[in-house]
């Protein structure tokens, strides 16, 4: 166990065990050494945890909590958490080497930011590249200046000072599928943010993840979700109107169907390649064939790049 750790990594894990050891390793190879990493394991029923204890670095610290769910696991990662900065993490995505450092440099220099998040390159379950995020909002002027629907950070992607996040209460639980997002509308009233602009880690989109397109979900979810967003808190009957919309969607179908629909609209929007657009949307249609947005960009991929940048455009 590293006795001063600088920075907690915290990384809550689920059924990860296909790509927790990659996860791991990203972390343990950072440029930055003066870190622990935590990891709570929220119940795993499957060979999660043999995985974590095969590696006998003393850096990493095995927390198992039985199943309850990402935002419990989350904060109970923060209790013990047992540095100043707290990086945030998730078992199925990759760190680049420098990423910790360039983090921990940028909160050290700038003390009045209490949060920094970056850009990050997305790949699919396979691995194979599928476009680079680049954030709708850098410097802290800009986040400030978003809608408020529109989440500022890639979660997996930011650190911030772990006081600042229990000053603003951490993750709600009531805030299913968007606590995140609930409370970074608190975090940045308290201190600066910003993203940088460099992509420092790399998400990987497969359907067994827990959040899918919202596209993909109810009418009702997306209502609730503006609702609460906009308004900065969630009560305990939203709650679990919120419960029960996702379990009644956390179902193979949709979740495999919803994967590849956003693969096929991030090839279509973000990195222009109609052919694997195509082919992504087309398993959706066969897996999920009652959805007309899909078919409506198939036909839009056979259109000319410029076409389908204008259609983009104007469809935000």
């Amino acid at each position: 166990m590293v006795s001063d750790p600088k920075i907690s990594v915290l990384m809550p894990v689920y059924n990860a065990e296909k790509y927790i050891g990659i996860a791991i390793d990203s972390v343990l190879t950072q440029t930055f050494h003066e870190f622990e990493l935590l990891i709570i394991n929220d119940g795993s029923s499957d060979n999660t945890e043999t995985v974590i204890r095969n590696y006998s670095d003393q850096r990493i610290r095995l927390i198992n909590q039985n199943n309850q769910g990402i935002t419990a696991a989350l904060n109970l990662g923060l209790l013990n958490c047992r540095a100043g900065f707290v990086a945030r993490f998730d078992a199925d995505d990759i760190c680049y080497p420098d990423r910790l450092k360039i983090q921990y440099e940028f909160l050290r220099a700038q003390p009045d930011h209490v949060i920094v998040g970056a850009d990050a390159d997305y790949i699919e379950m396979d691995d194979e590249f599928v476009f680079t995020c680049h954030l709708p909002a850098h410097s802290h002027p800009e986040i400030m200046a978003l809608p408020p629907e529109i989440c500022p950070f890639i979660h997996s992607a930011v650190m911030f000072k772990k006081e600042i996040i229990m000053q603003a209460g951490g993750y709600d639980g009531n805030a299913f599928a968007f606590q995140d997002h609930l409370l970074w509308r608190k975090v940045i009233l308290l201190g600066k943010g910003c993203n940088l602009s460099q992509p420092l880690i790399q998400v990987r989109l497969n359907p067994e993840s827990v959040s899918i397109d919202e596209k993909w979900r109810t009418k009702r979810f997306r209502e609730l979700k503006s609702l609460v967003i906009h308004r900065g808190n969630i009560t305990p009957d939203e709650g679990m109107e919120l419960r029960g919309i996702l379990r009644q969607q956390d179902r193979p179908k949709i979740k495999e169907g919803s994967y590849y629909s956003l693969l096929g609209k991030k090839y279509l929007w973000n990195n222009h390649q109609p052919g694997k657009a195509r082919n992504n949307l087309i398993k959706a249609i066969r897996i999920y064939p009652g959805r007309l947005d899909i078919y409506a960009m198939v036909a839009l991929s056979f259109f000319p790049k410029g076409f389908i940048n204008w259609v983009y455009k104007r469809k935000l």
